[in-house]
């Protein structure tokens, strides 16, 4: 019984009542003894501000408070402005005499919540003291929601725009991270020939190098409006359409697949000059239904994604290394994209997978509009239909365009006897 009175004490209100007065100690017991007995309130007292100060200083649950002005070595209004230059400063209820109003709007202007007259009367005073422990409870629960929100903020902007991790925090209502099933457009990214090259690195190098990276890679996914579930070493998921509602999902991420690239081949310029080839960021996205939201239990938050969409783009992004691509995307991104330009790759026989997925290489509209992506197209169709002209087509185009990796992989297969356009890339 005793343990159960004292764990309801701990948790009422603590009091600190500052006077030099011998007897007011004594009257304010007395005074509030029913709320003392019930674990409504406790008290601390002090005889002056210095005696305060060393008590707040070891009692950082004081809730308010009470202080007379008129007292040896320290008087109320200095405590009180000792009191408002702390880091959690206490609300303060002054004592004074009724005449002395200069003194009142002194402590007034110093920060102090409210006052009583001497001689005091305990009726007003418990009004008072009240009246301003509901005000301590609503400031310090706005205080926690808010260090609540700001710890939600700092954990969701690991995964979501600034805007949308701001708008999580607050709690918005049209914005679901529980887990359901919706579509989206999932991206996947890696840079070729990392973990290789990770292991031949001094430490001290890869921190920074990850950094410039990760950093600009993940600046575009937010400025395209893009979730990132996982970051693994260098390789990167992305989602979009979630947990926000994006419409124009498709189109999200292939505007920022083209921007990614130019980032990650800036990237790869900048640390060249610096003595270390990287090797190409390569990036795969498809478009599909996907299980979304938080699986990490209780005390993990862990946004991520589950389905055949997520592998199916994780597949793509493996595809460009035999492609020679940088960027892969499928028939369903495209379908969603009514403005796309690109170049079909072909139909790619994903593993797992039994039926082929027609696939394209997206293209920034100053490329498409070359002469040399006419050619590819022109080339491609041939290919489709099973024409023999396709061979010298493809030859014709790598003679003038060397660097064309993708139209160098269909002369190849065309070489060693392929037709058609199926690819089986397991």
């Amino acid at each position: 019984m005793t343990g159960a009175s004292e764990s309801v004490a701990t948790l009422a209100p603590l009091i600190l009542v500052v006077d030099d007065e011998p007897d007011l100690e004594a009257l304010v017991v007395q005074k509030f003894r029913r709320e003392i007995r019930d674990g409504k309130v406790r008290f601390l007292f002090a005889h002056d501000g210095v005696e305060a100060l060393d008590m707040l200083g070891r009692h950082d649950d004081v809730a308010m408070v009470l202080s007379d002005i008129n007292m040896p070595r320290m008087d109320g209004l200095t405590l009180l402005l000792k009191i408002g230059e702390s880091v959690d400063a206490r609300s303060t209820i002054i004592v004074s005499a009724y005449g002395d109003m200069s003194n009142i709007r002194t402590a007034m202007n110093r920060g102090a919540f409210d006052f009583v007259t001497k001689p005091i009367d305990f009726a007003d005073l418990q009004a008072t003291i009240d009246k301003t422990l509901r005000h301590v409870g609503a400031m310090r629960e706005s205080r926690q929601r808010q260090a609540e929100a700001e710890r939600a903020h700092a954990a969701l902007s690991r995964y979501f725009s600034p805007n949308l991790a701001e708008q999580l925090a607050a709690g918005g209502s049209d914005v679901d991270v529980s887990g359901q099933r919706r579509e989206v457009t999932s991206m996947f990214t890696d840079i070729a020939g990392f973990t290789s090259l990770v292991e031949t690195l001094d430490p001290a190098t890869i921190a920074p190098l990850l950094n410039d990276y990760l950093g600009g890679m993940t600046d575009i996914v937010f400025a395209h409006g893009g979730t990132v579930v996982k970051i693994v070493g260098d390789a990167m998921h992305v989602l979009f359409n979630a947990p926000a509602d994006q419409p124009d999902h498709a189109e999200r991420a292939v505007a920022c697949a083209l921007e990614l690239d130019v980032c990650s081949e800036a990237f790869r310029r900048r640390w060249a000059k610096r003595g270390l080839e990287i090797g190409v960021t390569r990036i795969g996205i498809h478009a599909g239904l996907a299980s979304v939201g938080n699986f990490g239990g209780g005390r993990h938050f862990d946004y991520t994604a589950y389905g055949d969409a997520i592998n199916t783009a994780a597949r793509l992004e493996t595809a460009n290394k035999q492609l020679g691509t940088r960027i892969c995307v499928s028939e369903s991104v495209v379908s969603l994209h009514p403005d796309f330009k690109g170049r079909p790759v072909g139909d790619l026989v994903l593993r797992g997978r039994a039926e082929p997925i027609r696939s394209y290489e997206p293209l920034s509209a100053e490329v498409y509009a070359e002469t040399a992506t006419a050619t590819y197209l022109d080339a491609f169709r041939k290919l489709e239909a099973g024409d023999r002209s396709a061979m010298p087509a493809f030859a014709a185009l790598v003679g003038l365009h060397s660097e064309d990796q993708l139209a160098g992989f269909h002369l190849k297969r065309l070489l060693n006897g392929a037709t058609g356009s199926i690819i089986d890339l397991d």
